[in-house]
């Protein structure tokens, strides 16, 4: 590519926002990419060892990584890594909108990238931790992600937001926040509350089925946990 067509590029909405906060993205897709290798790919491993990781391992390695990832990158771009945490702080008025499109974007090529290297490295194994919701009942699936995302997000502005927090714990208490949303509401919609999460494992293992329940359904219950946090407990 010539330097011609890197100052094009760089010209245009995505480019310029992506030449603004380049630090920031990669760092946000090395954190999706080491929540996604780590997490889905204690989901390939329970499912080759016959149950050694067990359901509560999963959700422990989903858990204590988001904890690792927050105290290693949170400094450097927040550590959203998560479209749907991206999209409440902006909605929240706590986020820039022209770092929205690159953080996403990170995210998810974070998320498949992870996907990739582990279906090159351990195979087509467990659908690669893909996201379903149990017995095909999206309406349930639907629900239940909204709400836990909605407590994930509750907690996030409360831990990590609020000037009143100790943020110190943040990462520890979001961590265990993961932990246990997941640890009960897993074997029901997958407990993903991350569209990036779904996303990397459906698009290499090919498995959709409701994918777009994924999407939304995190979304909105992160929205909505803005809208009632902000007026009622964050400070002016």
């Amino acid at each position: 590519m010539s330097v011609r067509s890197i100052k094009l590029i760089s010209k245009l909405p995505l480019g310029d926002a992506l030449s603004q906060c380049w630090r920031e993205a990669i760092a946000e897709f090395l954190g999706t990419f080491i929540l996604i290798f780590t997490g889905t790919g204690a989901v390939m491993v329970n499912s080759i060892t016959d149950g050694a990781v067990s359901h509560l391992g999963i959700c422990f390695v989903f858990g204590a990584t988001v904890s690792a990832v927050i105290y290693s990158i949170g400094h450097l771009s927040g550590a959203h890594i998560n479209p749907a945490v991206t999209l409440a702080f902006w909605v929240g008025g706590f986020f820039p909108k022209q770092r929205v499109l690159p953080y996403i974007l990170a995210q998810s090529l974070g998320a498949i990238a992870a996907s990739a290297t582990l279906r090159l490295t351990l195979g087509p194994i467990g659908n690669l931790g893909a996201t379903v919701p149990l017995g095909g009942n999206w309406l349930q699936s639907f629900v239940v992600e909204i709400i836990i995302t909605f407590i994930l997000m509750f907690v996030i502005l409360g831990a990590a937001v609020d000037s009143r927090a100790h943020k110190s714990f943040a990462g520890l208490t979001i961590g265990l926040t993961v932990t246990f949303l997941a640890i009960f509401m897993g074997p029901v919609s997958g407990a993903s509350m991350n569209p990036a999460r779904s996303l990397g494992p459906a698009l290499i293992s090919g498995v959709w089925q409701h994918h777009w329940i994924y999407w939304l359904a995190p979304i909105i219950g992160a929205g909505l946990a803005v809208l009632v946090y902000r007026p009622l407990f964050l400070e002016r």
